[in-house]
């Protein structure tokens, strides 16, 4: 059985080892602003086991123009188990809790092997590609929300 709940930062740690951070230490799965009140931390559970993680911050971008914007950082789910619609599951899931938070915008910086996964979700690309250092080349994506 899948289910998303409620988890803490340090729960995302040994995915986010694995599929965002690996080979570098697992202090470098300690993203800024983990620890807010306004941050939240969610994770999807093949029966009781971790599978996938998503995380939303409550930060703007000023390549945009709404008030109230939300980012969405270290989304990832195990490799074994990419491809079963688990990070579509995850993504949809905080847009429903983002737009319940009458939030007009989503944005994120997309890893180059996810483009595509993000644009079929109704993600637009902003900007140029641009290369965060350790980790490769990113894009700027957003989607506007509606009620």
């Amino acid at each position: 059985m899948i289910t998303i709940r409620k988890i803490t930062a340090e729960a995302s740690y040994p995915v986010r080892h694995e599929v965002l951070r690996k080979g570098k230490p697992i202090d470098a799965c300690l993203f800024e602003g983990d620890d807010l009140p306004t941050t939240q931390h969610y994770g999807l559970f093949e029966d009781d086991s971790l599978q996938g993680i998503i995380s939303v911050f409550e930060t703007s971008n000023p390549l945009f123009t709404e008030i109230r914007q939300k980012q969405i950082r270290g989304m990832a789910v195990l490799e074994h188990n990419q491809g079963k619609g688990y990070g579509k599951q995850l993504v949809q899931y905080c847009e429903k809790v983002i737009l319940d938070s009458d939030c007009e915008l989503i944005w994120f910086n997309a890893r180059e092997n996810a483009k595509g996964f993000y644009q079929k979700l109704g993600y637009t690309i902003e900007g140029t590609p641009f290369n965060i250092e350790g980790i490769g080349i990113h894009y700027v994506m957003w989607k506007k929300l509606s009620t």
